[in-house]
This record gives C-alpha cells, sequence and structure tokens, in this order.
C-alpha cells in the first residue's frame, strides 16, 4: 500500500462506478479512510468487499445524495467511524438529457439536484469539520460540460459550469484552511458517456469523433482521473486552490 493519503479521512460520493470508484480504489490503496456513497446498494458492498483486503477501513452508505439529508449523514458516519474528516471528493453526477423546450421541469431539477445542490449539501455540512483539519481539501468532479456545449445537455453543462463557479466561491471563502479545486474531465470511458451519446445525431459514431477529436487519440480512463484526484487530495498540491483542471486528452484545443 502507498501512503500519499495515510492518516486521512475522504468522502467519496458517486463512488461506486465509472471516475467515482476509481478515486476510491486509488484512496483505499493510497491508505486513506473511506466513507463512500452510492444508490446501488450491490455495487458498493461489492466494492467495500473487494477493497477489504487492501484497506479494511471503508464504510459504504447507499442513498441518493440529491436530498440534504443524506449528505449529512455522511459527515455524521465519517465522524461516527473515524472521527475527523480532511478531503472530499465529489463525483455524483446525471446527464438530463433533452432540449430546453424538450426537458421536463422534473428531469432539469434532478440533474440541477444531482450535480450542483448536493455539493452545496456535502460542503455545508462537512466544511465546519474540514476546518479542523489541516491539509483539507474538497475536489469537485465537473466537466469540459462547464466550457463546452454538447447537443441536448442544456441541464447538465448549466450545472457543471454552476459547479466550477461555487468551486471558485468557496476556495475564497474557506482558504487558507481548505483548498478547494475542481477536475474538469472530456470523455472519459465511463458508463455516463455511453449513455450520452444518444443525444447527438449520430449516436454510434458519437464515441469514435470524441475519441478522434482528443490530440492524445484516445479516451479517458478512470484511472486517468484517479490520479489527478489523489494529487489534488494530496500534500503536493498544498499550493494549489480556486483552480479549474482540464483533463481532457487535450480535446479543446482539437
Amino acid at each position: 500500500m502507498s501512503t500519499k493519503l495515510n492518516n486521512k479521512v475522504a468522502i467519496v460520493t458517486g463512488a461506486t462506478s465509472g471516475m467515482g470508484r476509481g478515486i476510491v480504489e486509488i484512496f483505499a490503496d493510497h491508505g486513506a479512510s473511506l466513507v463512500i456513497s452510492g444508490r446501488d446498494v450491490d455495487r458498493g458492498k461489492a466494492l467495500v468487499k473487494a477493497l477489504k483486503p487492501i484497506n479494511p477501513n471503508i464504510v459504504f452508505v447507499a442513498g441518493d445524495i440529491c436530498h440534504p439529508e443524506e449528505n449529512k449523514r455522511l459527515v455524521q458516519e465519517a465522524l461516527a467511524n473515524f472521527g475527523k474528516i480532511d478531503i472530499l471528493s465529489i463525483n455524483a453526477g446525471i446527464l438530463g438529457l433533452g432540449s430546453v423546450t424538450e426537458l421536463s421541469p422534473s428531469l432539469w431539477q434532478k440533474t440541477l439536484d444531482t450535480n450542483l445542490s448536493s455539493i452545496f449539501y456535502l460542503c455545508k455540512h462537512a466544511i465546519p469539520e474540514l476546518i479542523k483539519s489541516e491539509g483539507a481539501s474538497i475536489t469537485i468532479n465537473a466537466s469540459i460540460a462547464a466550457f463546452k456545449s454538447f447537443p441536448n445537455h442544456p441541464a447538465y453543462c448549466a450545472s457543471k459550469a454552476a459547479a466550477v463557479a461555487l468551486m471558485k466561491q468557496m476556495a475564497v471563502d474557506y482558504g487558507p484552511q481548505i483548498r478547494v479545486n475542481a477536475i474538469c474531465p472530456g470523455p472519459v470511458d465511463t458508463p455516463l458517456l455511453r449513455n450520452s451519446v444518444s443525444a447527438f445525431k449520430e449516436p454510434e459514431k458519437a464515441v469514435d469523433e470524441a475519441r478522434n477529436a482528443t490530440l492524445l487519440k484516445r479516451l479517458g480512463t478512470p484511472q486517468d482521473i484517479a490520479n489527478l484526484a489523489l494529487f489534488l487530495a494530496s500534500d503536493e498540491a498544498a499550493w494549489i486552490t480556486g483552480t479549474t483542471i482540464n483533463i481532457d486528452g487535450g480535446i479543446l484545443n482539437g
């Protein structure tokens, strides 16, 4: 086991698949005690079971982080099990596909609740504990959709842009005690990417087009994102706050 996060306690949301799962795996390997959340109970339990041999300090909490009380519960579980909180890694997200005229108000609201309001809820309850920790950090998994439009993604793009703005505001309000940053991934090979292509005119071509649009001519992997999340959560990033880091294979420069 590596030790970049030894003696650190992290809450990770969106933990049971895709980028969130990759972050849980690398945090566990680097010694963090973890409270992880997701809606899929079976996947959550399976992840804990898979990681227990390398790190026994993992607690899974099933729930929908759209609800304020679920975020409060994550904080309570971290304190009850590990006594403190050092790191938030916020990854839960949904697409909410459909143009403005097609999108139902309920799906619009659900997308904002999942991708934006949940950040506010978790940070509201966790920040009073993070302030007590030396070297505390919050990393928000946003998206290049904060800066780039995609067909039929208005709720997703709006929520990710707002998440970046919220990150910057929290960095101002809670520095120097807490570092706050955002990761903005491009096309990463996850279930979310595969689902998103249904919004394009030619879904069967969209993934290949995204791959070819990157300067590195490949999709990202959850491990790519996890490596950056680990760096930002570690003391190696002690002078980085209030910033967005695009990790997109160069697609925004293509």
